[in-house]
């Protein structure tokens, strides 16, 4: 490979971690509990790990699930442990479980993977239902950026279960109780964005955005509805998906509602969450927006909304820990 091409590349990977990655937070959330059990294996794969925060229950406990964000190209389970001890905590202290998730990245494999990656970890933690005290029909997930995204795809993908599998995790159920979207994309088939955060068709060109290319696998942007290119944008646009029976979503997004002028801004839009709200409505999907421009009175907590979907009462010695503190 020569210099200016392995330049060229390295720019790339830093673009994308620019546009697909949140700053991080300026106070740090360490978590100092360790996990109940650790590096656990889900699937085949070396990054197909998680870690699990077994809460203190004689009942079977519900489950938050928390999928890191890193555009697809960087990041771990090990992210909760700088980022949500507040969250992590708080649940515990409600009798409910924690797990996060490694998933395969970009390098090593397509979008439509990493989701079934993230759906297999959901079915692993069912399959471990028994011995890890988990109740089957109370799961959340949530995370930051591309985490909400695959969260999303969770939420909202029919139930991959094969009852017939002769492996027993795949016979397990993917689907999710109520999901949280955090400042993230409606969609990874990107071809949708004009529509969803209202800029013109060509803002790839105008703006110099190949990224999507780069996700899709494909050289140049003839190619983006070459059959290869169509069939994987559909496995990953999640509003095609959506459905009444789908799981009640939290959409968060507090940035300005400001017509965008990097394509940066057009990642992270909060139009992206309000189209989903939108689209939420219009199926009967339970669903609650907490955007800039909610008043700070009517702004709901996002794990107070997972408790009431996933039938927990809070104690009053975890109402003390704090409110939820989004991932940035």
């Amino acid at each position: 490979m020569s210099k200016n091409i392995l330049q060229k590349v390295i720019v790339s990977i830093i673009l994308i971690m620019i546009f697909f990655c949140l700053p991080a937070q300026t106070v740090q959330e360490t978590l100092s509990i360790m996990p109940s059990f650790e590096n656990i294996s889900y699937g085949p794969h070396e990054r197909n790990v998680l870690d699990f925060w077994q809460a203190k229950s004689k009942n079977p406990t519900p489950v938050v699930v928390y999928i890191h964000g890193g555009g697809f190209i960087n990041g771990s389970k090990d992210d909760i442990r700088r980022k949500e001890g507040v969250n992590v905590e708080k649940c515990l202290a409600n009798g409910v479980s924690v797990a996060s998730i490694s998933y395969r990245l970009r390098n090593t494999t397509t979008l439509d993977m990493i989701m079934l990656d993230c759906a297999r970890a959901i079915q692993f933690l069912r399959y471990k239902s028994k011995e890890w005290n988990i109740d089957k029909t109370r799961f959340a997930a949530f995370g930051p950026s591309t985490g909400s995204g695959a969260s999303l795809w969770l939420a909202v993908h029919d139930d991959l279960a094969d009852p017939n599998s002769k492996d027993p995790v795949q016979r397990q159920s993917s689907r999710l109780t109520v999901a949280g979207h955090l400042n993230s994309q409606a969609s990874y088939d990107m071809e949708k964005w004009a529509d969803i955060v209202r800029v013109t068709k060509t803002w790839q060109t105008d703006m110099n955005f190949n990224h999507d290319l780069i996700f899709y696998g494909i050289t140049n942007r003839e190619q983006i509805n070459s059959p290869k290119a169509k069939q994987l944008r559909r496995k990953i646009d999640m509003p095609s998906f959506m459905d009444s029976t789908d799981a009640p979503l939290y959409l968060y997004n507090p940035k300005s509602d400001t017509n965008p002028e990097k394509s940066g801004n057009i990642v992270h839009h909060p139009r992206h969450a309000k189209y989903l709200k939108k689209k939420c409505d219009k199926l009967d999907i339970e669903a609650v927006l907490v955007v800039g421009e909610t008043p700070p009175e009517k702004r709901v907590d996002m794990l107070d909304f997972f408790f009431k979907y996933l039938g927990v009462k809070k104690t009053s010695k975890a109402d003390q820990r704090g409110a939820f503190h989004v991932c940035r």
